[in-house]
């Protein structure tokens, strides 16, 4: 049963992304409560907002440290609608429900981080707000509370689908996603009272959370739990799913192989791997070679590059349809041409830290491993073989090698200096990830002739190698490992082949 938003109460430290959701409110005649610059934001978007000092007769006190902590306020949202005696009491004391919270918490982890004085950091030390979120959080029979500006979207999306109201499963979502918040605050301010503010990562239960539309399939529920606006802002599109978030994901750390002050590049993924990788002397060259790669598989993808995005390249990348864009930057010409999409979404990324462990539900329980940092490059390649690879092959290995590892196993790359050709990804047979990538080069018009060879995992027979070798690729970069080695090493002999072992797998499941 749909349950209609009346009433709300609008406090937050952050207003970026609030436009939307204010105008949804005001199309819907909702009652706006709100306080200082959250009330003065909202009254400059045209709304009529109610000052919290009006509707409880006592002014903000303390230098603002109290100001909602008030029986109006919380009587509002926590009394029970289904209850005749909390609404006989509410109206004997004049106390109207307010039936959405949008509060988020005042940047304790920030002012910690930033270095401030102690003095500052216990300023942001937030008690009304993880109150009004505790509260809305626990009446989700009849509230709705929103957490963070992360959510902005999703709740503007979701209420304009639903004519201004919501269901009880919706109430629920967002209550439990206002309880890991407050999780998470609380136990960053007890980490720092402990002297641990540098302890390490929180799980996911202590991290703020943002519900999603659904999770990897529609049937699904899901939600992300981290700081999304840490790391990019969204300066387009619908809210992030979880199968975006997914390849976003991926397209990060595959890019964190190619320095932003290195050559241009591009790399397309869809459903994890890369089907397009390119480097080049201007990002339009790099984006165009990646296309080229498969363009096919390219459609609906997820685009990443290394070098802010200018308008030449901006003018290609509109031909195609993607997913989500990522750059360090967006050049003022480029944006435009960019945003001509409504649904497209583009994020700009920041310098931000990566955590070190991955961490993976598992049975009944969780694997955590740290995360493949291992980079093979010239320097660890130990040539096997009667040939050396030439410069240029090297060059090839070492941009092969680079993908390969961002890549399902099994899989087989194929690649130039600097180009994505082919690959085959997820077989159970390394030999049928060989026979997937040729094929796939060949039905695209790449020539394999002179081209190099890179896996993830060593050849336990020497059919890869002379599959290869039909095919025209001349240089091959492995682990090594197997007992027969040899045999491998042996055919790239009689094929004229180069073979270099870097002694570490890169194993993706």
């Amino acid at each position: 049963m749909l349950q209609p938003i009346r009433s709300a109460l609008v406090s937050v430290y952050y207003k970026d992304r609030l436009e939307p959701l204010v105008a949804l409110l005001k199309e819907h005649g909702v009652t706006l409560y709100s306080t200082g610059g959250t009330q003065q934001f909202l009254e400059e978007q045209g709304a009529q907002v109610t000052a919290v000092e009006s509707l409880t007769g006592f002014p903000a006190v303390f230098g603002g440290r109290v100001k909602t902590l008030h029986p109006k306020v919380f009587g509002g949202i926590l009394h029970r609608r289904h209850e005749p005696a909390d609404l006989a009491e509410a109206e004997r004391h004049q106390i109207p429900p307010i039936d959405l919270v949008i509060v988020d918490l005042y940047p304790f982890e920030e002012t910690v981080a930033s270095g401030a004085p102690e003095a500052d950091i216990i300023e942001k030390i937030d008690i009304g707000g993880i109150s009004l979120l505790r509260a809305a959080a626990k009446n989700f029979r009849d509230v709705l509370v929103v957490s963070s500006r992360d959510q902005y979207q999703a709740v503007t999306e979701l209420l304009g689908q639903k004519n201004c109201a919501t269901d009880l499963e919706d109430r629920r979502q967002y209550a439990a996603a206002a309880f890991a918040a407050t999780s998470h605050y609380d136990t960053a301010i007890h980490q720092y009272m402990a002297g641990a503010a540098t302890s390490a990562a929180p799980t996911a239960n202590e991290q703020p959370a943002t519900p999603l539309r659904y999770g990897e399939n529609p049937h699904q529920s899901g939600t992300f739990h981290g700081d999304l606006a840490a790391l990019f802002d969204q300066l387009h599109g619908k809210q992030l799913s979880y199968n975006n978030l997914v390849d976003v994901d991926a397209a990060v750390l595959l890019m964190q192989e190619f320095q932003a002050d290195g050559p241009a590049a591009c790399a397309i993924l869809k459903h994890t791997n890369a089907c397009g990788v390119a480097q080049a002397d201007t990002l339009k060259e790099a984006y165009l070679n990646a296309l080229a790669c498969d363009p096919v598989s390219a459609f609906g993808g997820v685009i990443i590059v290394n070098k802010p995005v200018d308008a030449a390249t901006a003018e290609e990348l509109n031909k195609l349809f993607f997913e989500v864009l990522i750059a360090p930057e967006f050049e003022a010409d480029a944006l435009p041409v960019l945003q001509s999409k409504k649904n497209r979404i583009l994020l700009r990324q920041k310098p931000v830290e990566l955590p070190a462990k991955q961490i993976k539900t598992l049975l009944n329980g969780v694997i955590e491993q740290d995360f493949d940092r291992a980079t093979e490059g010239a320097a660890d390649f130990r040539t096997v073989t009667e040939s050396e690879p030439t410069a240029e092959e090297v060059a090839a290995l070492e941009f092969a090698l680079k993908v390969c590892k961002h890549t399902k196993s099994n899989t087989i790359v194929l690649a130039r200096a600097g180009q994505l050709l082919a690959s085959g990804v997820g077989q159970t047979s390394r030999v049928d990830a060989l026979r997937q990538a040729i094929e796939k080069a060949k039905s695209f018009g790449f020539d394999l002739q002179g081209s190099v060879m890179a896996s993830d995992a060593f050849f336990p027979f020497p059919d890869c190698v002379e599959i290869a070798g039909e095919a025209g690729i001349r240089a091959v970069v492995q682990p090594g490992g197997s007992i027969k080695d040899q045999d491998s090493i042996d055919a790239c002999n009689r094929l004229g082949m180069a073979m270099v072992l870097t002694g570490v797998r890169h194993f993706k499941h």
